[in-house]
């Protein structure tokens, strides 16, 4: 059943959210007496918490998209209340005892597969919430756990409703083209305001001539929300020391690698080892060339944050002839969704219908169903939110609106996903044209989309893209691979107003270009993944200006003074924390899974079948490292990864 969305006010989304809570309550309550089966324990105290997300897809999740302020207002409280009534579930002492009773139980040892691990894992979640502690230490551990909702969500909030920008002269913006301009708000007689959504932000810094404009803009990027969410977040880094300390952790990326694929912070350790001396030496010596282009050289004494973008677009246009803006005539958002869906559904067996009336949020938004071929029934629903507004989403994500699982009276809930982004929107002039890496992000993002509709699991707790959080990224990283195929691209990459296929010689230095300045690009990504390790490897409470100075060493570029860019980073709030290192990780998967195809045929079918069965249908009902040897029928290597980076493989 899909919701509507046409009429949400705040009353309503309290209202939801008020009503699921009673209901909630009362399975639980039912949990606590009831005898012990599996049906009374577990599948009812699954079914309370598929009422909750339910709950949250039709209220808490208007706190991203919602174009009323007070209907977002509402759903953050909405949300907050949500993930509290969740947390707080593992700490009641009757469920716990009830769940005892239950896994003793005659009827536990005889289960086996997804239920068999429902039970494991709902047990392992009582154990760290502490139920081997006293009865004080375990009311101050979820003391401890509530505050850390409420800042996460504050955090969160503080980054969706925060406004800034440049306002600029059209001569200002020299080096950004018409359509650009036509798409940002103007604020006066030939002034632009450059804000800090994406569609405005990353063209601006690649392509604007004006040196000390990037700058600018740029330190305003990475002081987004500064006042407000740093000290939210160095006292979130604190309590979770302090919860990771009673529960008998060392730190908390110990506690939270527990129950990744990583294991341990030694394993991360050994990852970023494996690769960091090859990436540091290949971006060495992509910075010396990318400090010789012209119109540069000469005039800076170094490179700096606010030049790299830039100046990698300049080596692009210089040695491959690649204009992003040429080549993003030949990507109008539509036809890269069109071609989204022409490959993935030859791939995977799909079909893709827009439903006419969407019932959506915001007259933008697009609803979608996802099909078997062959077949008239939805398997999945998706909404596509694509168009930046004020106080939405700032960046592009995937969120669960209804997670797929069987319901006690037989019937299965179909997944209901939305994928939320901010591409350039179109104007009288033209549609929405997207830069290639802006395609990319789509594709990435559609992966979740697809992980969580194609489930098959029977419980909430293993749906969709609920598995290990440093896998969660392998089915959307295996997705951009598709975007770089030249047989793919020519598939659907048609110039917006002539309609002639992208140029043969266009897709070649495309695709030539890939990895230009990869050494580089991929040490930021490094250089995140430590600033959330030295958050949340450590012992004590560090000083987080230290901790960003030192991981910034890792980008090999000088720190941009007056900056704390953490305040700004929503990941170390939503779930990323002490898991930032799995979108390098995860990489090695999801380029481990597509050699497959490139093996056996970038379109196969039969590929797809067997991707989607093993990994994608999955969910988390089994370990990720196993769903990768099924699919692969063999143990999982860092060889395709490895030479996507050009770094040659350890010796031994």
């Amino acid at each position: 059943m899909l919701n509507d969305y046409t009429d949400v006010t705040a009353a309503f989304v309290t209202e939801v959210t008020d009503e699921a809570v009673r209901n909630a309550d009362e399975l639980i309550d039912q949990v606590v007496g009831a005898a012990p089966t599996y049906d009374g324990i577990l599948g009812r105290m699954q079914e309370a918490a598929a009422v909750v997300a339910d709950a949250s897809g039709r209220g808490a999740f208007m706190a991203r998209v919602h174009p009323d302020r007070a209907v977002r207002n509402a759903a953050t409280e909405a949300e907050e209340r949500l993930i509290t009534w969740s947390t707080d579930l593992v700490f009641r002492r009757d469920l716990y005892e009830a769940l005892q009773r239950f896994a003793t139980s005659g009827e536990a040892a005889t289960l086996t597969g997804e239920r068999k691990r429902l039970l494991e894992h709902t047990l392992r979640d009582f154990q760290r919430a502490g139920h081997h502690l006293d009865d004080v230490a375990r009311t101050e551990l979820q003391r401890l756990r509530r505050r850390l909702v409420e800042l996460e969500v504050e955090f969160g909030r503080n980054l969706d409703e925060w406004d800034d920008g440049l306002e600029l002269s059209r001569d200002q913006l020299a080096g950004l083209p018409d359509q650009y301009v036509d798409g940002l708000r103007a604020v006066g007689e030939d002034v632009y305001r450059v804000s800090m959504a994406y569609p405005d932000y990353i063209p601006f810094m690649k392509q604007a001539h004006d040196r000390e404009l990037r700058r600018a803009l740029q330190h305003k990027f990475w002081n987004r929300a500064d006042e407000l969410n740093r000290p939210l977040l160095e006292e979130a880094v604190r309590l979770r020391i302090d919860i990771a300390r009673i529960l008998g952790w060392s730190t908390w990326a110990e506690f939270a690698m527990d129950v990744k694929m990583a294991g341990s912070p030694k394993a991360v350790d050994d990852f970023y080892d494996s690769v960091v001396p090859g990436l540091t030496d290949k971006a060495r010596n992509e910075l010396a060339v990318m400090g010789d282009v012209e119109p540069i050289r000469g005039d800076i004494d170094e490179v700096r944050s606010w030049d790299t973008t830039y100046l990698d677009n300049l080596q692009r246009l210089r040695d491959y002839g690649i204009d992003h803006n040429e080549v993003a005539a030949y990507f109008p958002l539509e036809a890269v969704v069109g071609g989204m869906f022409e490959v993935t559904g030859d791939v995977f067996g799909l079909s893709y219908e827009r439903i006419a009336e969407s019932r959506a949020w915001h007259p933008d938004v697009a609803l979608y169903a996802i099909s078997n071929h062959g077949s008239s029934e939805p398997v999945a629903y998706f909404y596509a939110d694509l168009f930046p507004r004020d106080g939405k989403y700032g960046h592009a994500a995937a969120f669960s609106v209804t997670y797929g699982r069987a319901n006690p009276d037989g019937t299965y809930s179909k997944p209901v996903a939305a994928i939320v982004a901010n591409f350039t929107k179109p104007t009288a002039a033209a549609p929405s044209l997207l830069k290639h890496d802006e395609a990319l992000t789509l594709w990435h993002e559609f992966g979740h989309i697809l992980h969580f509709c194609l489930t098959t699991a029977e419980v909430h707790r293993f749906s969709g893209y609920e598995t290990e959080w440093d896998f969660v990224e392998a089915p959307s990283q295996i997705m951009e691979n598709w975007m770089w195929e030249p047989e793919v691209l020519r598939r659907f990459a048609r110039h917006y107003e002539t309609g002639e296929p992208i140029p043969a010689d266009l897709v070649a230095r495309l695709v030539a270009a890939r990895d230009l300045n990869v050494g580089l690009f991929t040490m930021r990504q490094v250089y995140l993944g430590m600033l959330d390790l030295g958050m949340h490897a450590v012992t004590e409470a560090p000083d987080l200006m230290d901790v960003y100075r030192r991981a910034y060493e890792y980008t090999l570029l000088p720190f941009h003074e007056g900056t704390f860019f953490p305040a700004g980073f929503g990941h170390l709030m939503g779930g990323y924390d002490a898991g930032y290192y799995g979108y390098l990780w995860a990489r090695v998967y999801g380029d481990d899974m597509f050699s497959e195809f490139a093996r056996l045929g970038l379109t196969s079918p039969e590929v797809g079948a067997r991707y989607r069965t093993e990994v994608l249908a999955r969910g988390g009902t089994r370990d990720a490292a196993d769903m990768v040897r099924a699919f692969l029928g063999r143990e999982p290597s860092t060889q395709a990864f490895l030479e996507r980076l050009g770094i040659p493989p350890a010796a031994g």
